[in-house]
């Protein structure tokens, strides 16, 4: 659920379906009547198209049958994903049902997603071991995805077959972090920042009110090129509420960084985050202290305890920035 708190719009099928956020453990077998149809249906799968646009699937009018096919439509050149490992992908999503399919979510015509952390056991497979640059499609039978129970909100039966094919452009260490020269830890009238290498920071809150506007204090300083609207960003965090002290989200308790847009229309992270991560420099560690009005607004976020009165306080690794291919 982390990115639900996050951001304040969220690709539902790119959150559920690759990251499994949200679902039970999927079944070990399934009792899908799929094991009885076409052998060849899941094989005859067809892709076309180059790496980073669209690609064109071919599904049979056929009923699936139940075993997972991976294929390495287009083989990378760069380095070995682990399953340590967070891939920037582009991918398409297709609903199989029966001798019937139906496209779910592009992110080619949008943006890039973040696939990392806890993955459906079919996906696991078919991207652990791949290298970055690949296309890989994936034929995803229920055992292998969401199991008898399927998943109600997106619409999942325990029949439905998931069809994949995705795009890895880049992958990232699940510990990976600020890289740049320290500057500041922060205290004083401000939270103050404890780094633990490879995991989430401490932030300790001072006793006084917080301030009124938006702060942005740079704790380390990276050598990278500055972010600039309309990149799509990798970022680690953690996010604290001012008023309790506590923490109420964090990238690293998910084991993948967190990937978005900065600047997009409409706004894919709360506007602190716009407007205080533009212009930082990829490598950097930034604090956030976020009044209500460029946070959650007099509405607040019930699921994380946050009131429309509530002050947020990010400590924000950047990662990464880069343009998403058109």
């Amino acid at each position: 659920m982390r990115r639900l708190l996050a951001i304040t719009i969220i690709p539902l099928l790119a959150c559920l379906v690759i990251a499994g956020c949200g679902s039970s453990k999927p079944s070990a077998s399934s009792s899908s009547s799929a094991a009885a149809n076409n052998s060849s249906a899941n094989a005859s799968v067809t892709v076309a198209g180059a790496f980073g646009t669209t690609p064109v699937v071919k599904i049979p009018k056929l009923d699936a049958n139940n075993k997972l096919t991976v294929k390495t439509v287009i083989p990378g050149t760069g380095t070995t994903v682990t399953k340590s490992d967070a891939m920037a992908a582009n991918f398409v999503l297709y609903f199989w049902n029966g001798t019937s399919n139906t496209l779910k979510a592009n992110t080619f015509t949008q943006n890039p997603t973040v696939i990392g952390g806890t993955m459906l056991p079919g996906l696991e497979t078919a991207l652990i071991g791949q290298k970055v640059g690949s296309r890989v499609l994936a034929v995803i039978p229920p055992a292998d995805g969401y199991g008898t129970s399927g998943n109600s909100q997106l619409g999942i039966t325990g029949s439905t077959t998931l069809v994949f094919v995705i795009d890895v452009i880049k992958s990232y260490a699940n510990t990976a972090s600020a890289s740049g020269a320290q500057q500041s830890n922060g205290g004083g009238s401000l939270p103050a920042v404890t780094a633990h290498a490879g995991a989430a920071p401490t932030i300790t809150i001072p006793a006084n009110n917080p301030p009124s506007a938006l702060v942005t204090k740079t704790l380390v300083k990276g050598s990278g090129p500055k972010v600039v609207k309309g990149q799509f960003v990798i970022a680690q965090y953690t996010g604290y509420i001012w008023r309790t002290k506590k923490p109420f989200d964090s990238s690293w308790t998910s084991g993948s960084p967190f990937g978005f847009v900065i600047g997009a229309s409409p706004e894919q992270v709360i506007p602190g985050w716009d407007t205080g991560l533009a212009g930082q420099t990829v490598g950097s560690r930034v604090m956030l202290v976020i009044p209500p009005a460029d946070a959650y607004g007099s509405a607040g976020q019930s699921q994380a305890g946050i009131t429309g009165k509530d002050t947020l306080v990010f400590v924000v690794d950047i990662i990464d920035a880069f343009k998403p291919a058109a």
